[in-house]
C-alpha cells in the first residue's frame, strides 16, 4: 500500500509515536523504525515493522521518515544529529509530529536542504486517544508539493491541515493550539477546586459546566475521564506541556505581543511541574490547588 513512497521510516515510539505507527502499519505500509528503547522496538516488529539500529539506518532504508519526539533537542538531535537522519542515503522526505516551534523547525529545515532533503512540520493534537483512534488533527507546513505526496500517510492518523508553505507555521498554529488546552485544563481546575471548597459537587459542577457555556474539551473529555475518577492517566505529561507553554512565550515574546494570560497560565503549569514532576499526567494540573484549597476533587461514587 505504500505506493510510489515505498517504505517508510517512523522515529520515536512512545505513548504517541507508537499508536500512530500501529495505525500506518494497519494501513498496509511498510514501516522502519527506531527507539531508544528496544523493548518498544521490539512489540512494532511483532505488528509487522522493521527494525532499525539508528535514525540515520531508517534514512538508509527509507524515502519519508516520520518522527514523534519529545523534546527540541530530540528532534534536532534525530534530523541533524551525527547519526541522525541528515546522513542516510535514502530519505528524501523528514516529516516532524513532534512540538518544537517555529525557530527549531526552521533552523532544521535549512539543515535538511543543504542535502536536499525536504521537510515538512506537521505537530499533531488529539492526544493518545486521537493517536489510537485516528482522530488528531496535523498542522502542515512546508513545501505543497511534498505536502501532497505525504497526505494519504498523514490521513491515516487523522486530518491534515496546510497551515502554509513557510516552515515553522505549523509549529506556531500548534503552540496557539496548545496555550488554549493549557488554559482551559488550568482554569477549570481552579474553578472546580473553588466549587468543592464552597459546597457543590464537583461531578454534578462538570455535567451544568457541559451543558453550559463554559464548556470545553477539559471539562468535557479530561475531567470524565482522568480527574473525577482520579486515576490521572490521559496519557500526557505536564513537562511536555511546560514546554509547550514556554514555547509560546518565548514566540509572543520574539513577536512583540502582550501575553498576560499566557504567562499566568505558564506560571501555574510551572508550579504543577515543580511539585508533581515533569513525568507526572498533565491532569495532575488539579492537585496543586487541592492543596491550597484544602479540597480533594473525588467524582467516585460513594462507597
Amino acid at each position: 500500500m505504500s505506493g510510489e513512497l515505498g517504505a517508510i521510516g517512523f522515529i520515536g515510539l512512545g505513548n504517541m509515536g507508537f499508536p500512530m505507527a500501529v495505525r500506518l502499519i494497519d494501513a498496509g505500509h511498510s514501516l522502519v523504525v527506531f527507539d531508544t528503547r528496544p523493548e518498544i522496538v521490539a512489540s512494532a516488529v511483532e505488528l509487522g515493522a522493521q527494525a532499525a539500529s539508528s535514525p540515520r539506518d531508517v534514512a538508509d532504508r527509507s524515502e519519508t521518515v516520520l518522527a514523534s519526539l519529545p523534546s527540541v533537542q530530540a528532534s534536532r538531535d534525530v534530523a541533524t544529529g551525527p547519526d541522525g537522519v541528515i546522513k542516510g542515503q535514502r530519505v528524501k522526505r523528514f516529516v516532524d509530529l513532534s512540538t518544537v516551534g517555529s525557530t527549531a523547525a526552521q533552523q532544521i529545515q535549512a539543515q535538511l536542504a543543504q542535502r536536499g532533503i525536504a521537510m515538512l512540520d506537521s505537530p499533531v493534537s488529539g492526544g493518545v486517544g486521537g493517536a489510537t483512534k485516528g482522530t488528531l488533527a496535523l498542522m502542515v507546513s512546508g513545501p505543497r508539493e511534498v505536502y501532497d505526496l505525504i497526505a494519504p500517510v498523514l490521513a491515516q492518523l487523522g486530518t491534515p491541515f496546510f497551515v502554509d508553505t513557510k516552515s515553522g507555521a505549523g509549529q506556531t498554529m500548534k503552540l496557539v493550539n496548545n496555550l488554549l488546552a493549557a488554559t482551559a485544563l488550568a482554569t477549570t481546575c481552579e474553578v472546580v477546586v473553588m466549587g468543592v471548597k464552597a459546597g457543590l459537587d464537583p461531578s454534578v459542577m462538570i455535567d451544568v459546566i457541559n451543558a453550559g457555556s463554559g464548556a470545553t474539551n477539559a471539562s468535557r473529555d479530561k475531567f470524565p475521564n482522568s480527574i473525577l475518577p482520579r486515576s490521572f492517566d490521559y496519557g500526557f505529561a505536564t513537562g511536555l506541556m511546560v514546554k509547550d507553554v514556554r514555547l509560546y512565550l518565548e514566540e509572543a515574546a520574539a513577536l512583540g505581543i502582550p501575553s498576560e494570560v499566557a504567562a499566568a497560565v505558564g506560571r501555574l503549569w510551572e508550579t504543577v511541574m515543580s511539585e508533581e514532576g515533569a513525568e507526572s499526567d498533565f491532569t495532575s494540573a488539579i492537585k496543586p490547588l487541592e492543596a491550597a484549597a484544602g479540597v480533594v476533587v473525588d467524582g467516585r461514587p460513594a462507597g
